[in-house]
């Protein structure tokens, strides 16, 4: 029975490629971006301000940008079927402290918003 679980485990983890679904509880400080304009332009800054807040207000997922390692966290609510708090939105082009959840899926980060200042 023993064997029998630990292979259907590794077939499950071969079967994902590896995914893992796990999370750590971490604190970023960086710009908040719209994914699209920086990934397309490497546009940011308070300069940018303008055009990331139509971009999100028109669905383009926001990200925190970080200070010092340039890692970019795409912006999760903190449960399902909610949007991101839209005071970390308006932050957009400016600093912010974030602190939640980080997922790593398929390379990509992402981190929930629990609480910011």
């Amino acid at each position: 029975m023993r064997k029998a679980t630990i292979a259907t485990a590794l077939g499950l983890v071969t079967i994902l490629g590896g995914v893992a679904f796990g999370a750590d509880k971490i604190t970023v400080t960086g710009e908040v971006v719209d994914t699209y304009c920086y990934s397309t332009a490497g546009a940011k800054g308070e300069g940018h301000r303008a055009c990331g807040l139509t971009c999100a207000a028109k669905g383009i997922p926001v990200a925190l940008l970080e200070n010092g390692t340039d890692k970019l966290y795409v912006l999760l609510p903190k449960k399902n079927a909610t949007p991101v708090p839209k005071e970390v939105v308006d932050k957009m082009g400016r600093q912010v402290t974030v602190t939640g959840m980080a997922y790593t899926v398929g390379g990509n980060q992402f981190l929930t918003v629990e609480s910011f200042k």
